[in-house]
């Protein structure tokens, strides 16, 4: 039997700088001796590497005096831990090489060949580039080094291995940059860390941010632990034997690894739950390590045999594995002196993916040629970071997105099929629907769980099983964006929204030109082909637009004004030989009460031209209003009612974005608007009020009562969907006649 209990926690990593680390790392003898999983031939193309990287460095130091190669070194040595191949290791030397030291992609390419340089391409951050804010550069190279990674997963390890040892030697670094520094370690790197799986390289990141985050606390903690430690260990003692003897009896092969509770997780849960540092009972736990899958669940049924169980603290994560790869069976168990103590059980293999994630597919290349067993670990994950990055071109909102996704707290849901997927926690029915295909997402219109029918915006738990109805005329909601949770549906939500946008915006831009050229005597816009060519090639150029299309969207958006290019255009249709019709010109400038044409052509609405024209809030106007059209900077057509304080104020400050808009015949939809009805308080009456504009089939779409306390006499506003004018007056009626009304009125001109 193969038995080892070592409670003296070697995983747990040390708090604190190494200063041997960089004595170790100055030389490069030191990294060869942990290479003995690579051929002849690598070894000297990694040395070539570390040649190249030393003269590159030559003369640059390290804060603490160190030569500058001693980083590459041990960050190379960290990459040889986790068995990573030649290619890898010549990458990780030379890793500062591009961006430090004046070397060009394209000098690797020559020197090391093209796979080489990407991955040091991948790991550089962006040169001085003109950004608006520190932000916007820090998210244009996350966003590099990302989509570097999704390519190929070894720039991230190199990344991590970089940060961890820099981290190891923050104490060199000025206490100014320990704050920033830190705290981007515990945003951002130790998550990737633990959504690619890489356990152990995530608590040591956590542990040195900690650390330099907090020192004050870092250190009582840790003192409060070692205490702690001298304290506990008959505990500690008692448990080993009693389980190691309780397996012995039963003839099981297993390894024990006495763990502990990092300083940093002590932290949180103290933090999180409002508890002293005595209250923390679980900070001790084992690890147990079986020959065979089945020996898993042997070993916990033997656990609970010795130990009563935590109610509710069993985790099944071989069966259903974590999203980052992890396996393993975690239980609760109330020990000796009512100490809780958790265990873990896994085989060998788990454990190798559970402290290396994605880096475990190197380690089994290493000891098992040939082996695939891990290379799916987090390939998930990557891709979706393509799939996100197909349709999100700011930086920013591409490093939001993958922000949501860093934190791999997951529910497990299934398909009627029983095909199980993994959400993070909190994800929603459309997160789920479009987990499955953007397809599905788009075209959702209700979903049934468990059987029963649930609105969209329901939250998930573990074990949901989840279908998704879909219609075939359905489209995006913009209101599905403020509760989805996942980066992929969110970014597939933005993405057909602004695709629709700018279909909507290309056809109201092509009817506001259009309109904007009969002022000028142009009955109709001339096609870009044939004798107008070059009328329009000569458009383009002026407006700086690289299509018809791009210059129609942005006369929808906003961003160009239609009655000046169609004066333009005017101009050079004449000089091409189109004469303007002035009949026309006296008959449109007649029929729109101006003798000029500061004002557009008339604009028809009728409730259906979508995102690319907005009723405004402060005004609410409804079919049979005199409104007017604000053509707002690359926001679409705004809709104010002309009495509207805030359209006034508006066209004395723009005059020439405004354009004469009119109400369809026969809208197609409902508009809101707002009415005020002050009732007497009494009861039922909210119920009566709600009845009346039911009677006068109106929707109610929000209540407001405000947060004054009640009075005799209250103000309620209600927001209701009308068809027009004369139904909103067939509502106020319905609602004067109602009892407790004292009086009801619509609201006009609220805050923007």
């Amino acid at each position: 039997m193969s038995l080892m209990v070592d409670t003296s926690s070697p995983e747990l990593p040390v708090p604190q700088a190494r200063p041997a680390d960089s004595a170790a790392a100055a030389s490069f003898a030191a990294l060869v001796g942990k290479l003995d999983y690579l051929g002849p031939d690598d070894i000297e193309h990694i040395r070539q590497a570390y040649r190249f990287a030393d003269e590159a460095h030559l003369g640059q130091l390290r804060k603490n005096g160190d030569p500058y190669i001693t980083h590459p070194i041990a960050v190379a040595a960290q990459c040889a831990e986790w068995k990573l191949d030649a290619q890898a290791m010549m990458a990780a030397l030379m890793h500062d090489a591009i961006e430090d030291c004046g070397v060009t992609k394209e000098d690797l390419v020559q020197r090391f060949g093209a796979p080489v340089a990407e991955l040091v391409d991948g790991l550089t951050k962006l040169e001085k580039l003109e950004f608006d804010t520190r932000e916007q550069n820090q998210a244009e190279s996350f966003r590099k080094m990302l989509l570097a990674m999704a390519k190929d997963v070894r720039v991230i390890l190199i990344k991590l291995a970089d940060r961890t040892h820099n981290m190891r030697t923050m104490g060199d670094m000025p206490r100014d940059k320990w704050q920033r520094i830190s705290s981007e370690t515990l945003e951002i790197y130790a998550p990737i860390a633990h959504r690619l799986g890489l356990n152990f390289t995530y608590r040591e990141l956590q542990e040195l941010a900690f650390r330099f985050l907090h020192p004050w606390r870092f250190e009582v903690l840790d003192k409060a632990l070692n205490k702690s430690r001298h304290r506990r260990r008959d505990l500690i003692e008692r448990v080993k034997e009693e389980v190691e003897k309780l397996f012995i009896g039963h003839g099981l092969q297993v390894r024990i690894i006495g763990r502990e509770k990092t300083l940093y997780s002590v932290y949180r849960k103290m933090d999180s739950k409002h508890l002293s540092f005595s209250q923390v009972t679980d900070i001790y736990g084992f690890r147990i390590i079986v020959p065979e899958l089945t020996d898993c669940y042997t070993g916990m049924g033997i656990l609970h045999q010795l130990y009563k169980p935590v109610p509710g603290k069993f985790r099944d994560y071989v069966a259903i594995p974590k999203v980052n790869g992890y396996q393993s069976l975690h239980t609760t168990l109330i020990g000796p002196f009512g100490t809780n103590i958790e265990f873990q059980l896994r085989t060998h293999a788990m454990d190798v993916v559970a402290e290396s994630g994605v880096a475990a597919h190197w380690l089994y290349k290493a000891s098992e040629p040939g082996s695939d067993t891990s290379q799916r670990l987090g390939t998930q994950w990557l891709q979706s970071l393509l799939d996100i990055q197909q349709e999100t071109h700011d930086a920013a909102e591409f490093w939001d997105h993958i922000k949501i996704d860093l934190f791999p707290d997951a529910v497990y849901v299934f398909t009627p099929q029983s095909k199980i997927l993994s959400l993070p926690r909190g994800a929603t029915v459309m997160d789920f629907a479009y987990a499955i295909h953007s397809g599905v997402g788009n075209r959702a219109v209700s979903a049934r769980i468990n059987g029963e029918e649930a609105p969209l915006r329901t939250e998930l738990n573990n074990g949901d099983v989840v279908e998704i109805i879909t219609g075939d005329h359905a489209e995006p909601n913009p209101a599905w964006l403020s509760f989805v949770k996942t980066g992929r549906a969110r970014s597939k939500i933005r993405h057909h929204l602004k695709t629709l946008a700018q279909e909507e915006s290309h056809l109201l831009g092509e009817r506001m030109l259009t309109q904007a050229l009969r002022f000028e005597g142009i009955a109709q816009l001339p096609s870009e082909d044939g004798e107008h060519k070059a009328a329009w090639e000569k458009l383009l150029r002026f407006t700086g637009n690289q299509s018809r299309g791009e210059l129609l969207s942005d006369i929808g958006m906003g961003k160009r004004i239609a009655s000046m290019v169609g004066k333009k255009m005017a101009v050079l249709l004449s000089e091409s030989g189109l004469k303007p019709d002035a009949l026309l010109i006296s008959h449109e400038r007649y029929a729109s009460g101006r003798e000029d044409s500061a004002l557009q052509g008339v604009v028809t609405l009728d409730g259906s031209e979508g995102v690319s024209v907005k009723y405004a809030n402060c005004c609410k106007p409804i079919p049979g209003d005199r409104i007017v059209g604000y053509l707002g900077r690359g926001e679409g057509l705004m809709v104010h009612a002309e009495d509207c304080p805030t359209g006034k104020r508006l066209l004395l400050r723009d005059s020439e974005r405004f354009l004469q808009v009119e109400w369809a015949d026969e809208p197609v939809r409902a508009f809101e608007t707002v009415v005020t009805i002050t009732v007497t308080n009494g009861k039922g009456v909210l119920a009566r009020v709600a009845s009346a504009m039911a009677a006068a089939e109106a929707d109610i779409t929000h209540v407001d009562m405000g947060d004054e306390p009640a009075q005799n006499a209250t103000d309620i506003r209600f927001t209701v969907a009308v068809r027009d004018r004369q139904h909103l007056a067939a509502v106020l009626r319905s609602l004067k006649r109602t009892a407790s009304v004292l009086r009801a009125q619509r609201a006009k001109n609220m805050r923007p």
